[in-house]
Order: C-alpha cells, then sequence, then structure tokens
C-alpha cells in the first residue's frame, strides 16, 4: 500500500531528525497493515530495509476510541528493556522522533518470522510456542518486580486506562448495568496491584515466531502494574480462537494449560496462587470485552457464537474462579457441548 503524499513529507523529516536519512536521499515507503493505533510503514534505503510506527490519536475502529500518542514514548523504553532483559525478544529500536510521536525499529521478514495469530487460525498449533512466550513473559515480569525505578519510569496509567480499562470494562460497564459494580471494583484494583513491567497487549497478532523464539511487538499500552494482566489476556486469544475454530479446541487448550503452566512455575516474586487467581478473575471479563467492547475481534461474527461467549463469560464474572485451570475445563466442557449440538 502506498503512503499517503500528505504524510511523505511528515515521516521522511522524522527520519532526518533520526539521523537514518539525509537531506534529499532517496527512500521507498510502504504502508503496512494490521493494527489498529498506528500507522506502521516498512522503508528502504539502499540495501537497508526497516519500519517506522507512528502512534495515531484516534484508533482504527468504528466506535469511538481516543488514546495519548505519548504512549509511543512507553512502547519505545519497554523494547529496549526487554531487549537487555532477554536479547532478541522485541525488534531493535533504530531511532525515535518525539515530535511526531513516532520511532523507527528493525524490519523482520515475515517469511522467517511469521505471525502466531495467522498460524493458529489455520490450525498450525503448536503448544512449545505457549510455553516459549511463557517463559519469556515471566522472566520480564521476574526481572522488573519490585522496581520502584521501573514503577516511577512507567507510571503510565493514563495510557493503560485508555487503552485497556476504559475500552475493555468500562465500556462493559455501560452496556451491562448489573456488571457495573464488577467492573468499577476490577479497574481499581488493577491500577493498585503495581507489581511488575506489564506489556498490556500480549495478543498473538502481536507475537512473531522467530527461529530464536517469540518476538514481542507492539508494547503501547506498557505500564508497571499487574503482570496477571498479560497472562489473562493472551490465554484469552486460546479461547476466543477455539470459538472461531472448533476443530481446534484440543490443540487450543493444549496451549492453554501450557501457558499457564509454564508461567506459573515460573512466578518468584509474589503468591503463584494470588496471581492466578487474579488472571481468573480478569479473563472472562476480557473474553467478554472483545465480543462487546470498544474493539471486538473480527472473526466471531455469528450472533449465536457471539451469544454463547455471553453466556459462558458472564456468570464467571459473577462467581469467578480462584484457578485458571476451572476455567478452562468449564470452557471445554461448553465448547463440546456447543459442538455435539
Amino acid at each position: 500500500m502506498n503512503v499517503d503524499k500528505a504524510e511523505i513529507g511528515l515521516l521522511t523529516d522524522a527520519l532526518i531528525r533520526m539521523n537514518l536519512l539525509a537531506a534529499g536521499e532517496e527512500v521507498e515507503l510502504t504502508a503496512l497493515s494490521g493494527g489498529v493505533s498506528s500507522q506502521i510503514v516498512r522503508i528502504v534505503k539502499g540495501s537497508e530495509t526497516f519500519c517506522l510506527k507512528r502512534a495515531l490519536p484516534k484508533l482504527k475502529v468504528s466506535s469511538e476510541w481516543i488514546a495519548p500518542v505519548e504512549r509511543n514514548v512507553a512502547e519505545v523504553a519497554w523494547l529496549r528493556l526487554v531487549n537487555q532483559i532477554i536479547p532478541g525478544c522485541a525488534p531493535k529500536i533504530l531511532g525515535e522522533d518525539r515530535r511526531t510521536f513516532s520511532f523507527a525499529m528493525e524490519y523482520l521478514e515475515p517469511e522467517t518470522n511469521p505471525v502466531w495469530k495467522d498460524q493458529l487460525m489455520t490450525g498450525n498449533i503448536d503448544s512449545s510456542v505457549a510455553s516459549a512466550l511463557a517463559k519469556r513473559l515471566s522472566s520480564i515480569h521476574a526481572a522488573t518486580a519490585g522496581l520502584a525505578t521501573l514503577a516511577q519510569e512507567f507510571a503510565n496509567d493514563r495510557n493503560f486506562y485508555a487503552l485497556r480499562l476504559e475500552p475493555y470494562f468500562s465500556r462493559l460497564a455501560f452496556k451491562y448495568p448489573d456488571l457495573a459494580d464488577s467492573m468499577r471494583g476490577l479497574i481499581v484494583t488493577t491500577l493498585s496491584e503495581k507489581r511488575a513491567l506489564v506489556h498490556g497487549d500480549v495478543s498473538p497478532k502481536n507475537i512473531l515466531i522467530s527461529h530464536n523464539g517469540p518476538v514481542l511487538l507492539d508494547a503501547e499500552c506498557a505500564c508497571y502494574g499487574d503482570p496477571a494482566f498479560d497472562l489473562a489476556f493472551c490465554l484469552n486469544h486460546f479461547l476466543l480462537k477455539s470459538s472461531f475454530r472448533p476443530a481446534s479446541l484440543g490443540s487450543l487448550l493444549e496451549c492453554f494449560e501450557a501457558m499457564t503452566a509454564t508461567y506459573l512455575s515460573n512466578v518468584n516474586w509474589e503468591s503463584a496462587s494470588q496471581l492466578e487467581a487474579r488472571a481468573a478473575r480478569l479473563l472472562p471479563v476480557l473474553l467478554l470485552a472483545r465480543i462487546d467492547g470498544a474493539s471486538p475481534v473480527e472473526y466471531i461474527e455469528a450472533p449465536e457464537e457471539r451469544n454463547r461467549i455471553r453466556n459462558f463469560a458472564i456468570p464467571m464474572i459473577t462467581r469467578p474462579p480462584e484457578r485458571l485451570a476451572t476455567l478452562c475445563d468449564e470452557w471445554s466442557r461448553s465448547r463440546t457441548g456447543a459442538i455435539a449440538s
């Protein structure tokens, strides 16, 4: 896709300020698809190829969704830090331009770094990927837990509320008045858990599968908060994709179980059972939010399927289980019944 002519000057000026382009130097810009919150452009300059990402103030969804463009700064800081913790687990940052809230990063070829979502959606499902991701995620959380300097650097509650809590939890409170008290309480408790550095968008669409392991992208929601959110956010996608692809129910729930077991076995900064209980409370809310929140998943369209998810999630929100395995087992029983019927 071509970049809008009106934006070429803005982007090339940003590249010049990042010392990645000389004035008058030829460069090829190609808009890349994917994502709703940013403009992503592939840059080809001679033999070099890299990416530029610019935060958008209004997200590309049907409902009104405004978010601070300063989230771009948090993303750059997260990507740089986690690459120090686990080299190669995120793209390398090449430059940053805060005037346009954009940054440049290395370009990872899709042929050798496929998007995990694409694999899951087509039935190419390997639970070892879920385990590897859980290991990396828990390592990031462990390395950043209890650090006051990071808590101050990533004090991004405003971004996290705008990108996650308002479009997910607050909009459910508006749509479901009976759940309003639960949603408001969950917002308060989630914001109060300042335990480790959180990515905030651990979705298969934001994970590439490289030969060295999972690579995490799109850390716009990064904040110092509750690591249970990252775990629940990713586990939710296994449930959603099994709704879209019932033939892969067993394989996707194996991913759920593998990620849960690996992650919880590596929790050393707090009680694993307490973290698990928070994740189990968050997960059904996230499930319902991807049906009735600001950003519903695009691949579940049938009204009867959406209703099945609502009928599962709402009772779990009002009476959340303590363990993720309970939620997984209940989902399996509900889906097996749906398939049989």
